[in-house]
């Protein structure tokens, strides 16, 4: 069976850093993805983690912060079917603070069904999406890491002709790291390298 390998990688030009699989190929350059984006796929596994760099949303509240991004997310997808899993409560992290005030981290786990690119709501895939939201509030900054598991995958859809249509199969079996704990691997080994990428801070 493959071992899942994994290793820090750098996110915008090394200003910050995670630890994820190497299987996870960077394709931000080849999705002409925004600045404030890097993307990662697995085209075997069609699954996906996304960082991002957005201006702190003040009106949304630490508690369920992730939630509202992850429902914001579904609907600026169009999902359809979009329920809430789980939920973490607001949690410090010490370790990413600038100057005396340490980033706060709210998780949440959801499930929908939405279509890839310009495919219609016929070509739908079932996907687990983990969002994590880690506030940098001192450099004004909400950071999305988003992860998205197929479930179920429609035969239209144009993931099928990758990985094949109905339901995934489980990372294990594959010798993969499963996304729920790629996810956590990713979100606890986030680091910021350089503030200076947040503007004059």
């Amino acid at each position: 069976m493959p071992q899942d390998f994994y290793s820090e990688r750098p996110l915008f030009g090394g200003a910050i850093v995670s630890t994820f699989p190497q299987r996870f190929q960077d394709v931000s350059n080849i999705r002409q993805v925004p600045d404030h984006q890097e993307v990662f796929v697995d085209p075997a596994r069609d699954e996906s983690l996304i960082f991002e760099l957005l201006e702190l949303k003040n009106e949304v509240g630490d508690n369920g912060s992730a939630t509202w991004f992850l429902q914001d997310l579904a609907s600026e997808q169009e999902a359809e079917g979009s329920v809430v899993i789980e939920q973490s409560v607001v949690v410090e992290a010490p370790a990413l603070c600038y100057r005396t005030i340490p980033a706060v981290v709210t998780t949440a786990v959801g499930q929908m069904a939405i279509s890839k690119g310009r495919q219609g709501r016929e070509a739908q895939n079932v996907v687990r999406v983990y969002v994590a939201n880690i506030r940098l509030k001192e450099v004004n900054t909400d950071v999305l890491i988003t992860a998205y598991e197929p479930i179920h995958i429609n035969p239209l859809s144009e993931s099928a002709s990758a990985v094949g249509a109905g339901f995934a199969a489980p990372a294990a079996q594959s010798g993969c790291m499963p996304m729920a704990e790629v996810f956590k691997l990713a979100v606890t080994t986030f680091k910021v390298n350089n503030w200076g990428l947040f503007g004059s801070v």
